[in-house]
């Protein structure tokens, strides 16, 4: 399996899809990125990751076959970025200032950033995430980013199985000790020698014919399982290490 970032063939854009920052922006992005950057890189390495699935019994490095399409709530970007760190994934940030950051920070950890939101930039940056997958690579999506509403899921993961025919699936990291932010997605940032407890849902093929009512139906089925992860791995997070869930080597 190769550890390295993947080069994507990026979607055509135009001059109004990119984003201009003043020098103040500039420059706290430089801070921000950076700063986020070595947080990551300092208190990830103490972070203790147990891995649990739906679909039992899975191999250890399950967690990383490719290629597959995930999705996770924004506020997990912390434990997740260092869990899935060197492995080529691309993931789908938006365009604003929060996303700029997000990018920077996630490209250092070997991730592969690509631009687009539900809002704005949607069908080029699904084409994007589409030409990963077919490279063998995963794909990722802070589900409920850039702006929330928190624990709401979009439907980009859907029309990306859809067009792609790969498969779909949800996980969460819970933290047994962390810091909350007082942000609109209450962003979790691990203190050092926590544990994780990883939680992954089942993996669900979106069919190429499928219309909108079923679209809708897979839509449904990828909030269900968010919820399912969020609230075992929340549940559980206590018994990482235990027998039951055993830490693995990140």
């Amino acid at each position: 399996m190769s550890s390295s970032p993947v080069a994507a063939e990026p979607p055509p854009k135009s001059s109004s899809d990119k984003r201009e920052f003043s020098l103040r922006e500039k420059m706290l992005l430089s801070l921000i990125s950076w700063g986020g950057y070595l947080a990551i890189a300092l208190i990830g390495p103490t972070l203790r990751y147990s891995i649990s699935w739906e679909e039992e019994p899975s191999p250890p490095d399950a967690i990383f076959e490719k290629p597959v399409i995930y999705s996770f709530w924004h506020r997990a970007v912390f434990p997740a970025a260092w869990m899935w760190r060197r492995h080529g994934i691309a993931v789908m940030v938006s365009r604003s200032f929060d996303g700029e950051y997000i990018a920077r920070i996630i490209e250092k950890l070997g991730f592969l950033a690509v631009r687009g939101s539900s809002s704005r930039g949607a069908t080029g940056a699904l084409l994007g995430m589409k030409s990963v997958l077919e490279q063998g690579e995963s794909v990722a999506f802070t589900i409920d980013g850039p702006r929330g509403p928190k624990y709401v899921a979009k439907a980009g993961p859907v029309r990306l199985s859809k067009i792609s025919g790969a498969p779909m699936a949800a996980f969460y990291v819970a933290l047994s000790n962390k810091w909350v932010l007082k942000t609109w997605d209450e962003f979790m940032i691990p203190k050092p020698f926590s544990r994780a407890l990883v939680r992954v849902s089942n993996r669900t093929i979106v069919t190429s014919d499928a219309d909108d009512k079923q679209i809708a139906d897979y839509h449904g089925q990828l909030q269900a399982a968010l919820e399912r992860v969020t609230e075992f791995a929340e549940k559980n997070v206590a018994r990482a290490g235990s027998d039951e869930f055993p830490f693995r080597k990140t």
